[in-house]
């Protein structure tokens, strides 16, 4: 059984996000295309300008409508803008969103900004620390943040280098209460992943600095893997345009509410270029919010599909709120899909989601697990035209106690892809029968009630 405490909390947290839900899940009925508000690489739209740019974005899609409503409940949810001109590319596994990232610090002009729960002491780890190392060198400004527990087991003697060749590098909330700069918040961590360089181009998704990641999930690897080992399946993107801006924002946010030094000047805001035709937003996420951001915003797309959601997440132990919407959704007639870990790295979590898995199933809702590898990835895509990728489980950690990072992309264009991608995982993937998760065995009934237990803490 739960300590008392523990499940007082679990219930105080339920009831503020259902509240919180609950004013965010109905867009305002006022609200319509023409006054939405959109940022372009020059600022804010006015709303003529604004729907001419939806409209021009609407060309040549099959459902029109559903894209419009779509844009309509996103800008209802108050937060950051959504930002017109941008290029999101999206990056899947390991070794291509790190060719994309060292092709853009390589590049680098003026300065990195770079964000990190992992960072390990690894091949890999080893390559960025030696190119920032050269960056810095160079007279290229680099700001590191990495979370104190993400980076526990690494030795402070392999961030010294780092920091005496004048990279600041700043430890987020410190497990030491002697090392804090503030109050200490050692169940509070920075599970973001973000890269910016020279504050026109963006990196975030899932992937930590980390050598699991640098082989394909797909077969085509030619790294040597120990016998046993799996594949990690990520997801990140680039992105390039005004919403380079609010991920800067957030980034800066982050390190002043760590009270880390002072940055050196540079040209962190520069003149933003329209680099493509995405609508994006950022949204971070913070346990100092009275609500997750990202979490009101998925909540929000779910409860106003009409036709189909695909989530693809590496932690799922879902809470009140998102089981209702799942399974709401479901009964009234969307198709559902849900792709989940069929192995994992973390054993309690595996098996508290799994406990939900009977509810859903009997909603409608229709459940895969990846095969082969160790799923990583935190995607989804709503009717085809809202999607978003980014650093957060679907879990109570993601939900009340980390810092997290998502972008929202709207649009078929990049939509297309991430079903592409979906189809490509599923693919890959076998589906839960409801008639046979019933008669699974007597062991994973007994893990499932234990896992469940200690899933607000995990």
């Amino acid at each position: 059984m739960a300590h008392p405490d523990s499940a007082i909390a679990a219930a105080c947290a339920a009831l503020l996000c259902l509240a919180a839900f609950e004013c965010v899940a109905e867009p305002r009925q006022t609200t319509s295309l023409t006054q939405l508000r959109m940022d372009s690489a020059r600022g804010p739209l006015s709303s003529a300008q604004s729907a001419s740019i939806l409209e021009k974005l609407n060309r040549g899609a099959e459902d029109t409508d559903i894209l419009d409503r779509h844009l309509a409940i996103e800008q209802a949810i108050v937060g950051s803008p959504l930002t017109i001109g941008n290029h999101v590319a999206l990056l899947q596994d390991g070794p291509a969103t790190y060719r994309s990232m060292f092709a853009a610090i390589t590049a680098a002009r003026d300065h990195i900004n770079m964000e990190t729960y992992i960072f390990d002491d690894d091949e890999v780890g080893q390559r960025f620390a030696q190119a920032l190392v050269e960056k810095q060198k160079q007279g290229v400004q680099v700001n590191l943040i990495r979370d104190s527990a993400g980076t526990f087991s690494v030795p402070s003697a392999f961030f010294q280098p780092l920091i005496d060749s004048g990279i600041n590098v700043l430890e987020f909330n410190p497990l030491n209460p002697l090392q804090t700069r503030k109050s200490w918040e050692v169940n509070r961590r920075d599970h973001r992943k973000l890269l910016i360089v020279d504050g026109t181009v963006a990196y975030l998704g899932g992937i930590n600095i980390s050598s699991v990641y640098s082989g394909g999930s797909f077969g085509r690897t030619r790294r040597v893997k120990k016998p046993g080992a799996l594949e990690w399946r990520d997801t990140d993107i680039e992105i390039r345009g005004p919403a380079v801006a609010e991920l800067q924002k957030l980034f800066i946010a982050a390190w002043k509410s760590q009270n880390g030094d002072e940055l050196s000047p540079r040209a962190y805001f520069p003149q933003q270029q329209h680099a493509g035709r995405q609508v994006v937003r950022a949204i971070g996420s913070s346990p100092d919010e009275s609500m997750s951001r990202v979490f009101a915003t998925l909540l929000s797309a779910i409860a106003h599909s009409e036709n189909n959601i695909n989530i693809t997440n590496a932690y799922f132990a879902p809470d009140p709120q998102l089981m209702s919407a799942l399974t709401a959704a479901a009964v009234r007639g969307v198709d559902v899909r849900l792709i989940l870990p069929s192995q994992t790295d973390s054993w309690l979590v595996f098996h508290a989601g799994r406990h939900y898995y009977e509810p859903l199933l009997v909603a409608g809702v229709k459940i895969f697990e990846r095969r082969g590898v160790i799923l990583h990835s935190k995607t989804a895509l709503v009717d085809g035209v809202w999607a978003t990728v980014g650093s957060t489980n679907l879990d109570w950690r993601s939900l009340v106690h980390n810092h997290e990072l998502n972008a929202v992309i709207l649009g078929t264009e990049f939509g297309g892809q991430v079903q592409t991608m979906f189809d490509k995982d599923l693919n890959e993937s076998d589906e839960i029968k409801l008639a046979a998760w019933r008669n699974r065995s007597l062991k994973y009934k007994i893990q499932e009630r234990f896992a469940r237990i200690w899933q607000y803490w995990l």
